[in-house]
């Protein structure tokens, strides 16, 4: 009877041991978390009893603000359909998205001891007051990106590769924000070309050309010695019975040239000497197959766990199974401009109480070491020549040296997606963009005069 009272008390104390750590977790570690939940239905009611923080560019330029009395407070964006995808919107009905819920607790004053103030300014009476955020963003950069991409669907992605700062994260289609309980049936139809999702950040393409990039990092690095080889391009490579084709036999060439007219032969060729390995740790070095802290949730890259031959010639080449998103791209262009340093990319600048107190400030910081400055700068220069004499010659801008790649990736929703990244100027880099551009052909016909505009709009700040 002993043993048995013994075991039972036994039990009994495990359970409640268990229960506090339980419930100790919640409390002390998730509930933040758990509370700032959107799906949380006390927090529309915190919504209409707080004075939400306001969200600004770069410049102090107002993206998002908050109007009217306690109780019936209203959300104002005056960029609309331009920094929809990035800013968000909130709404008592469908919830919200963008910085607006990644952000809640710092716009809503819910983090932190500011929680405790806030409580406390309810219970007498006051308004609670959340923070406002400054973003990295030019809202003016942002909005021409977005009126170039409109009428059709893609993206384009604007870092400063020196800091990792964000300058424009643009997406098409997008919405109007303000009038988001209107238009609601119809951004989520069909036929809209969902607006609500951030091609930027959330869309995957096939890469195409532009990861040869990648492809020559890992090259490069096995051999630096590929600079002063002669290749041979007949148009095609045969791979296990398989053939890769090149738009056009272009003969010999060499590595320079190969980059200028994006010989799809010579770079698969590179890819199987450097071998599988070292190419899927070259794509993990940029970013690919690894999550992304960011301040909007970002799609994961990615390169096939397994290539074999067939499968790595394609992927050398940005197709196959290979996926990036716009932002990634821009990542790899921003190493390269930065001497093989990637910065960690961020979007939230600064966090500021009402009354213009600093409560918290972004570090730029590298993310990774992807390559020494001595194959960044070879890639550059192949870039260079690109612009100047190769696929990217649309992308050039007067008294300016530009670095470039373009690509066309093949997909099975129909025409090529035209992309193009580059940075600018190439030897002081102070923008690095990635544009797509769905179905729309040649990468150096479409994407690059639309970059050419978004480097040319930066560079005049």
């Amino acid at each position: 009877m002993k043993t048995g009272v013994r075991r039972l008390a036994l039990a009994t104390g495990v359970i409640f041991v268990i229960l506090i750590v339980h419930l100790t977790y919640i409390q002390a570690i998730a509930g933040e978390r758990l509370y700032l939940n959107p799906l949380n239905p006390r927090l529309n009611l915190v919504e209409q009893q707080t004075q939400r923080g306001a969200i600004y560019d770069r410049a102090g330029r107002v993206l998002a603000r908050t109007v009217g009395n306690p109780g019936q407070f209203q959300r104002q964006y005056p960029y609309g359909p331009a920094t929809a995808l990035v800013v968000g919107y909130v709404s008592g009905r469908f919830g919200s998205s963008g910085l607006e819920a990644s952000r809640d607790g710092d716009l809503l004053g819910l983090t932190g001891w500011q929680h405790l103030l806030n409580q406390g300014r309810r219970l007498m009476g006051q308004v609670a007051r959340g923070n406002d955020l400054t973003l990295t963003l030019d809202a003016e950069l942002q909005r021409l990106a977005t009126s170039l991409l409109a009428g059709r669907r893609g993206a384009a992605v604007a870092l400063d590769p020196r800091t990792g700062a964000v300058l424009a994260l643009a997406s098409s289609p997008t919405f109007d924000p303000n009038r988001l309980e209107e238009e609601w049936q119809r951004i989520n139809s069909p036929g809209a070309g969902s607006p609500l999702l951030n091609r930027a950040i959330q869309g995957l393409y096939p890469p195409g050309s532009i990861m040869k990039l990648v492809t020559a990092t890992a090259a490069l690095e096995v051999d630096p010695g590929i600079l002063q080889r002669d290749f041979y391009c007949p148009g095609y490579l045969e791979v296990q019975g398989w053939k890769l084709t090149c738009p056009r036999p272009h003969g010999h060439l060499n590595f320079q040239q190969a980059m200028m007219y994006s010989c799809n032969v010579t770079f698969a060729t590179l890819a199987l000497e450097a071998g599988a390995d070292k190419f899927k740790e070259t794509a993990a070095l940029y970013g690919f197959d690894k999550p992304l802290k960011f301040d909007l949730p970002v799609e994961e890259s990615r390169v096939p766990g397994r290539l074999n031959a067939s499968a790595l010639a394609e992927g050398a080449i940005g197709q196959g199974a290979v996926l990036a998103t716009p932002l990634q791209m821009a990542m790899v262009t921003a190493a390269i401009a930065n001497k093989g340093i990637l910065m960690q990319p961020y979007l939230v600048e600064k966090v500021t109480a009402a009354g213009g107190r600093l409560l918290w400030q972004a570090v730029p910081r590298p993310l990774q070491v992807v390559t020494g400055a001595k194959v960044a700068t070879d890639i550059k220069e192949a870039m260079v020549a690109t612009v100047n004499g190769g696929t990217a010659t649309a992308a050039s801008l007067p008294g300016i040296q530009v670095a470039a790649k373009t690509g066309s990736a093949q997909n099975p929703g129909g025409e090529a997606h035209a992309w193009l990244v580059a940075f600018a100027p190439a030897d002081e880099p102070r923008i690095a963009v990635a544009v797509v551009v769905e179905n729309a052909g040649a990468g150096g016909v479409v994407a690059a005069p639309l970059a050419r505009e978004i480097l040319a709009a930066a560079l005049r700040r």
